[in-house]
């Protein structure tokens, strides 16, 4: 009896093994797309036939999937049309557009056939989202083949993708046939689609356009050799893509694109799709070289880009990203083309790499991504490749953005899911504001050494697998030795806010008494800089008990540690060795990456303010 308890002890931690290792792991399912497009450039329509081959590799069995048909956003009292026409502050983009449109101009996906393994499925269409009951479930582990035809019609250009953008180009094609939705540990994903952000399978494009021979066609993914011939269908050519390890594929075509190739020194093909116009002939042409740097910084910093190109595509209603790709408008400054292209093209790290449920957790997608463009802006500022101010904090001005917004009464939490922020500015200032300012906050409590190798940790260690934001706190957790937890729960679950000050100082006899004030909800480590009257500065800093650690070198100096400050505590007074009269300035947070909502307090003497 003892042996066969001990054997059935042996099999259950064999077990729990396992599944501690799956989770770890975090299971992906995978798909392989193969589709085939006519598109009529004169009636925006194509038709589509679509194979995926879908395999489950998750430990449940599947009796049902969902598909999103994004173009069924585009008509009139679609819930993406009523969201935008109650909303307190509609997208100027959409506004009551979508409301407006006629039947030739509103956007569909009509579903013709659809089956699982030569056996048809039922469906039901409900708005963005298509719902189909399987006529066999899939078992954990196996591949089924589905098939879909489809006949599709370009709604105008409104929102992402679209006919006639208002640069006149023809076709942006983003999110644009029937994609089949995540399942993943978190179980279904099938969002309607209102706007916002989306989520994807990983798996492998291949796809064919025939279109008229006129047009010129760039997308996310590699162009076969010898694509772009004659095509079976009359008087039309067939351009052919591939690409793989991606969980989307977006296009655009036009007659009248440029096209120009730039071999980034990593080895990525970059191309530049465009047309000529008084700014994007000027411009266009320069962005090869300039986005060649910001490859090499972001490689060394972020982690290595994996795919083997990155194409800048002239379309859309401003910037958006896809895998491989983005649409952007091109009728812009040099700065201000750079600076959507960098945004753009970070999105490939933070959403197509690691492909976060930007639907859950926005801002783990535009928060990074705002955050890394802050950075390589100023280091393109820095190698002279773009006009502006070299900054020694780039996140200055979004950090006090940030604080400022605290007071507006409009903040919501970083945990609101992306489709149901009451404003479009909670969701702007949440996702891509606050979302920064938790990263580049965060690189002020573990300092700027276990930051960098927290940041290359999370992305080595989670690429191509969905990671939550534990994942990335354990990740910095683990390269800075500290508990974090903390951290995460204030700046994702609450809006308490930050304000320290400087609420006295005085001097005896060789020490100077430095008495600090906590009156936000929100506890921070406090950075002090003590500038003495002959030049020097020296640096302290005060842990908060509750990290269980400290960072001990920042600024380009060593920290001197002081004792703990309990969170509780709404005060804490530290004597340092130095006479208060050979003190200059006494300043909390000296290059202002805290977003304290009040930082008149911060510094001594106290700042003189303005009748």
């Amino acid at each position: 009896m003892i042996q066969k308890l001990l054997n059935i002890n042996l099999l259950l931690l064999i077990a729990c093994s396992f599944c501690f290792s799956q989770t770890a792991e975090r299971w992906q399912q995978h798909v392989q797309y193969k589709m085939e497009i006519d598109m009529d450039v004169e009636t925006f329509q194509f038709t589509g036939k679509q194979h995926i081959v879908y395999t489950n590799n998750s430990p449940d069995t599947l009796d049902r999937v969902f598909y999103h048909l994004f173009f069924n956003a585009f008509q009139p009292g679609s819930m993406m049309d009523v969201r935008s026409r109650s909303i307190e502050d509609p997208d100027g983009r959409v506004t009551d557009r979508i409301y407006h449109l006629k039947e030739n101009e509103i956007g569909y996906h009509k579903i013709d056939k659809l089956e699982m393994d030569g056996a048809p499925c039922d469906y039901r269409v409900e708005g963005t989202v298509l719902e189909v009951d399987l006529p066999s479930p899939i078992l954990p582990g196996a591949s089924t083949l589905l098939y879909m035809e489809f006949n599709s019609q370009v709604p105008v250009q409104i929102r992402r993708s679209g006919r006639e953008n208002k640069e006149g180009i023809s076709l942006s094609m983003s999110q644009w046939y029937p994609k089949l939705s995540e399942y993943d540990y978190q179980g279904w994903h099938a969002h309607p689609y209102v706007g916002r952000e989306f989520h994807g399978v990983w798996g492998d494009f291949d796809v064919s356009i025939h279109i008229d021979p006129s047009f010129i066609v760039g997308a996310g993914g590699v162009l076969k050799e010898g694509s772009a011939k004659k095509s079976p269908f009359k008087k039309k050519r067939v351009w052919e893509f591939r690409a793989n390890n991606v969980h989307d594929f977006a296009w655009g075509a036009d007659p009248d694109y440029n096209h120009i190739t730039h071999t980034a020194e990593c080895g990525v093909e970059m191309n530049m799709y465009y047309q000529d116009g008084p700014l994007a002939s000027e411009h266009w042409p320069k962005l090869g070289k300039i986005m060649d740097e910001a490859f090499n910084f972001a490689n060394a910093r972020y982690g290595v880009y994996p795919y083997p190109v990155y194409n800048f595509i002239q379309g859309g209603d401003g910037g958006m990203e896809y895998p491989m790709a983005t649409l952007i408008t091109g009728e812009r400054s040099l700065g201000s083309l750079v600076g959507v292209s960098v945004h753009e093209l970070m999105h490939s790290w933070y959403q197509m790499i690691l492909g976060t449920n930007e639907a859950l957790y926005p801002w783990m997608d535009e928060g990074f991504t705002s955050f890394a463009s802050a950075e390589i802006m100023n280091h393109l500022r820095k190698k002279g490749l773009i006009d502006g101010d070299v900054q020694v904090n780039p996140m200055y001005n979004s950090t006090k953005s940030f604080a400022r917004f605290t007071q507006s009464g409009y903040e919501e939490s970083l945990s609101t899911h992306a489709d149901h922020y009451t404003t479009n500015r909670a969701y702007g200032a949440a996702s891509y504001t606050k979302g920064s300012v938790f990263i580049s906050q965060l690189e002020y409590v573990v300092g700027k050494d276990a930051f960098a190798r927290g940041l290359k940790r999370y992305y080595n260690t989670w690429k191509f697998k969905h990671p939550n934001p534990n994942d990335f706190i354990r990740a910095m957790e683990k390269e800075s030795g500290m508990e974090l937890d903390w951290y995460k729960e204030y700046m994702m679950n609450t809006t308490h806010t930050i304000d320290y000050s400087i609420s006295d100082i005085t001097g005896d006899s060789g020490s100077t008494k430095i008495s600090l004030t906590k009156t936000g909800l929100m506890p921070m480590p406090m950075d002090i800089e003590v500038v003495l009257k002959d030049g020097r500065k020296k640096y302290f800093t005060i842990p908060l008990r509750i990290m269980r650690g400290e960072k001990t070198h920042d600024y380009g100096a060593e920290l001197k540690v002081l004792n703990d400050w309990p969170w509780t505590n709404a005060s804490y007074s530290v004597s340092i060795n130095q006479n208060l009269d050979d003190i200059e300035s006494i300043r909390l947070d000296p290059l202002g990456k805290v977003a304290d909502i009040n930082t008149d307090d911060n510094e001594w003497p106290p700042k003189e303010v303005n009748p």
